[in-house]
């Protein structure tokens, strides 16, 4: 398959219909500990943080992006099918992702993640031990009950249930004043 014979990949966002394929995409994913499964609840009530990718009408990637805070945003359960994974739909999910964090003002986007070669080559940096937020953020990101703030603070309490992961940090430009992407 060339690049002119390749389907395209299609991004949309997700949809309520959405969550059994997104579980679908996470459980192999889950079983090798790469990502962690959630219960269907979760991924609903975060279905419009979720991209999902598309070819040919099937889906083959999900990815979400969650704001923490007013300059801070994660990506999260970034996802490709076997069979697509190595061909695109990754680096188009973050790279659509990253347009929208900057679109909502976001000036940092970070990840937790094994697959630290594929974020750096999409220019992201292995976080330094200091915290990325001032102290008076850090006391507002303590109240969250989100398991992954919690993580990103690397908090004490998340320790048993951490895989091992990198955590992960880019910087986005700031969009010119009265642009957005588009």
């Amino acid at each position: 398959m060339t690049a002119d014979t390749a389907p395209a990949i299609v991004l949309r966002p997700a949809r309520t219909s959405d969550v059994h394929a997104i579980k679908d995409l996470v459980a192999p994913l889950a079983e090798k500990r790469i990502l962690i499964s959630k219960e269907s609840v979760t991924y609903f009530e975060a279905i419009q943080e979720f991209l999902i990718a598309e070819v040919d009408g099937r889906t083959v990637g999900c990815g979400a992006l969650h704001v923490m805070w007013e300059d801070l945003a994660e990506i999260r359960t970034l996802a490709t099918s076997d069979e697509w994974r190595s061909k695109g739909v990754g680096r188009a999910l973050l790279e659509k992702l990253l347009e929208n964090a900057q679109a909502l003002g976001v000036d940092r986007v970070f990840c937790l993640t094994f697959e630290v070669d594929f974020f750096v080559r999409n220019g992201f940096t292995v976080m330094a031990d200091q915290s990325p937020v001032d102290p008076a953020v850090y006391s507002e990101l303590l109240r969250s009950a989100d398991e992954g703030i919690a993580e990103f603070l690397d908090l004490a309490r998340v320790k048993p249930n951490t895989l091992g992961n990198t955590r992960m940090i880019r910087a986005l430009p700031a969009l010119p004043v009265g642009n957005s992407p588009g």
